[in-house]
C-alpha cells in the first residue's frame, strides 16, 4: 500500500526536496510544480503573491512516517514558516472485473 504526502513550500525548497528524496528507502514518485500563494508566505515576488512550490510525493506504507519526517526536516518546517506538509491515509488499489 501507499500513502501520499504533500507539501506547499517556499520556492527555495522545491528543487531541493526533488534532489534530496528521489533516492531516498520508500520513495515511488515526486512530483514537484510551481505554483503562487497570497497567504502562506510573507515573501512576496509578484505583489500580493509569493512563490511555491507544490509537491507530491508516493511513499511505501511501510516507511511513510521516515519519508514524511525527512521532508519536514529538510523544509526546516520545525524552525521556520516555510510552508505546510501533509500526509493522506492509505491509497487503496482495486480493480474491476466487468465480466
Amino acid at each position: 500500500m501507499t500513502v501520499e504526502i504533500g507539501a506547499l513550500l517556499s520556492k527555495d525548497f522545491g528543487h531541493k526536496v526533488l534532489e534530496e528524496l528521489n533516492d531516498f528507502d520508500g520513495v515511488k514518485s515526486i512530483t514537484v510544480v510551481a505554483g503562487r500563494s497570497s497567504d502562506l508566505f510573507e515573501e512576496k515576488q509578484f505583489g500580493t503573491f509569493g512563490e511555491a512550490a507544490i509537491v507530491s510525493i508516493i511513499a511505501d506504507t511501510e516507511q511513510k512516517d521516515a519519508v514524511f519526517d525527512a521532508l519536514f526536516n529538510l523544509c526546516e518546517l520545525g524552525d521556520q514558516q516555510s510552508g505546510l506538509v501533509f500526509m493522506t491515509p492509505e491509497i487503496i488499489k482495486s480493480t474491476f472485473d466487468p465480466s
